[in-house]
């Protein structure tokens, strides 16, 4: 079996889980060949895994000159018209309401058609894809032309906001299986789907491997980290909050934050608003190696979200035996339980999130106990050599 990666942008700074995932099956001996719609911003190749990557990927929009996509579409409609005119009628049946929905719907064809191409050259048997939103729709569609199967991992928070918009439904009941990164992913997937369908949805943590992040360092016990987008959904501007209040009664308190986006100019702006500019440090895209020295070099690990998945972040700031202090939503409460592998507070509490940052600062010994115990949990149940020989499997199962 030969089997192709899709996502909509790889590899990104953003998503080191994926890459990870593709590494392990690979480790495993599957032959894994990654896709991906757009081709990622340099920005993102921060290391010497995402130069790698990029160099191997297949960039669908980067082939779309118009010879190519004649040439790819007529190929299909000679070769398996049934199938395309089939993946045709599905792309308009599942398309959103109105002309701006048709219209990408359509553009998600054509792409789709240059995708089935590319793998029928290569002898791809099987698709799978991460982000269930608009790659996924390439994927379907795809898999509806060429006939190769696909499947996709559900990751959320935003697919559950529009599942109606990806029709997520449709894409459960085509899909051979879907992997859900936690049992809430699971249930939220239950809401949209069949009855006939939820055997195929299964349990596939993200994961990472905890031997990268065993380096010890000797910190002062007043270091903060937070690794993640400059957006407003990771809850950031609470942390400044936070922050600024800490640094009256502990002078020494000082936040690094690693990640670049759409607010980081005004997170930048706010800290010299709130006169902590030299209680924080705006970092940007880091690569995984220097955001493992990062971890190590910190003392508390914070990500106040509003809205998340399963971030692997934590995992891997638990791995390194950090204290972590997070937010009590979705999937975070399978990975963390509060006050045993680190501490959880309610979203957007500011004052929960101040004074337990000041507890976690005030006493080392409990900092000690939660990392340790975190980094038991992610050996147990976040390995990505585990969770990688479980989609192994899966895959394996779809050519019987």
């Amino acid at each position: 079996m030969k089997f192709a990666y899709l996502t909509g942008e790889y590899p990104r700074a953003t998503d080191t889980f994926i890459q990870r995932e593709v590494a392990a099956l690979r480790d495993l001996g599957l032959d894994v060949s990654t896709c991906s719609i757009r081709r990622t911003g340099r920005e993102h190749l921060v290391g010497p895994e995402q130069v790698s990557e990029a160099a191997r990927t297949f960039y669908i929009l980067a082939e779309m000159g118009p010879i190519r996509v004649l040439l790819d579409h007529f190929g299909w409609i000679m070769r398996n018209p049934v199938g395309y005119f089939r993946g045709l009628a599905l792309a308009f049946r599942t398309a959103p309401k109105g002309f701006r929905g048709s219209l990408y719907q359509l553009i998600y064809f054509v792409e789709a058609g240059v995708l089935a191409a590319h793998m029928k050259r290569n002898g791809i048997t099987h698709l799978h894809n991460h982000i269930a939103k608009a790659s996924c729709t390439v994927a379907m569609l795809a898999s509806a032309i060429s006939d190769i199967p696909f499947s996709f991992t559900l990751h959320g928070p935003d697919i559950f906001f529009e599942p109606k918009h990806w029709r997520l439904d449709e894409k459960i009941a085509r899909a051979k299986f879907v992997a859900c990164i936690s049992n809430f992913c699971r249930s939220q997937a239950m809401v949209f789907s069949g009855a006939k369908d939820t055997e195929k949805l299964k349990i596939v943590h993200c994961g990472i491997d905890p031997r990268r992040y065993e380096k010890a360092v000797n910190t002062d016990g007043h270091q903060l980290l937070f690794v993640g987008r400059m957006a407003q959904v990771k809850g950031v501007p609470l942390l400044l909050n936070a922050v600024a209040r800490l640094s009256k009664s502990h002078p020494k308190t000082h936040l690094t934050l690693i990640g670049d986006g759409p607010d980081r100019a005004a997170l930048e702006e706010q800290a010299e608003t709130l006169g902590i500019i030299d209680h924080v440090s705006f970092e940007g895209y880091q690569s995984q190696a220097a955001v493992s020295e990062a971890l190590s070099a910190s003392d508390i690990f914070v990500l106040p979200s509003f809205a998340e998945g399963v971030p692997v972040v934590l995992m891997e700031a638990m791995a390194a035996k950090r204290a972590v202090l997070t937010t009590r939503i979705a999937g975070i409460p399978e990975l963390i339980e509060d006050g045993q592998s680190g501490v959880l507070v309610t979203p957007g509490d500011q004052n929960a999130l101040t004074q337990s940052l000041a507890t976690l600062l005030d006493d080392p010994a409990l900092r000690d106990r939660l990392g340790a115990k975190a980094r038991t949990k992610v050996q147990a149940e976040f390995n990505i050599t585990t969770e990688a020989a479980k989609l192994a499997m899966l895959f394996k199962g779809t050519s019987s």
